[in-house]
């Protein structure tokens, strides 16, 4: 499966896994200048912004891996961004990662890394 539609599928089941968590999702693919934010939600009165990580194989490390010291700079600035532009910047906020692991025979596991990104990362 191609690496874009592999991230797509990874994110759908990423919002499927939140909404049946309690989480009420506000935007899929925020784009502002700094990057993207794959899904930004909300829990209770926090804001949740989720990278979504989706690898077909644990190679190479996984998918949690892939989120180094750049891009959490990057995830940092977009989610600023977002709380700007919509007026939340008193609003708690976290930063969560989901790596979503595609298995032999289509099966997936799927983690959640709470506050995987903090303001001292």
């Amino acid at each position: 499966m191609p690496s874009a539609a592999l991230g797509l599928k990874g994110e759908r089941a990423a919002a499927r896994y939140l909404k049946k968590n309690g989480y009420k999702i506000l935007a899929r693919r925020w784009k502002c200048r700094f990057g993207e934010l794959d899904l930004v939600a909300k829990q209770g009165d926090e804001v949740v912004f989720i990278e979504v990580k989706t690898r077909a194989t644990d190679n190479f490390g996984g998918a949690i891996s892939a989120v180094g010291w750049h891009k959490a700079i990057r995830l940092r600035a977009a989610a600023h961004s977002y709380l700007s532009v919509n007026n939340l910047l008193a609003v708690p906020f976290r930063i969560d990662v989901i790596a979503i692991t595609v298995c032999s025979g289509g099966r997936a596991t799927l983690e959640h890394f709470f506050n995987a990104i903090t303001e001292g990362d």
